[in-house]
């Protein structure tokens, strides 16, 4: 989470070349998604650390908005299956881990 959250700074901030360099250069599109994903990221990144709730919850908020950008609008922002399948597989992991800690809590309590 950390990782991707400086990628998007590194876009807004101009150290990388190309056409989505600055955040002045981008096009309206980029200009709305990536300062949130680039405050979101991090946010998300420190809530999973901490192993509280809403870490997760924006997550799924990421990987939503995320699916909307690369699947809604591929002529607008590309296509990164690669980046929705790391958001799917982390969060059926992270959605097992907790099935499994609901059900060892459950065991626990003589359920």
């Amino acid at each position: 989470m950390f990782v991707a959250g400086v990628g998007y700074w590194i876009r807004l901030v101009g150290i990388e070349a190309g056409p989505l360099a600055r955040f002045d250069l981008m096009p309206i599109w980029w200009k709305m998604a990536a300062p949130t994903l680039a405050v979101l990221y991090p946010v998300a990144g420190i809530g999973l650390w901490m192993a509280v709730g809403w870490g997760s919850v924006v997550w799924v908020l990421i990987a939503i908005v995320e699916a909307v950008m690369y699947l809604g609008f591929p002529e607008l922002f590309g296509s990164e299956l690669l980046r929705l399948g790391f958001h799917a597989a982390g969060l059926s992991l992270l959605g097992i881990l907790r099935l499994m800690a609901w059900r060892e809590r459950r065991l626990a309590r003589g359920y």
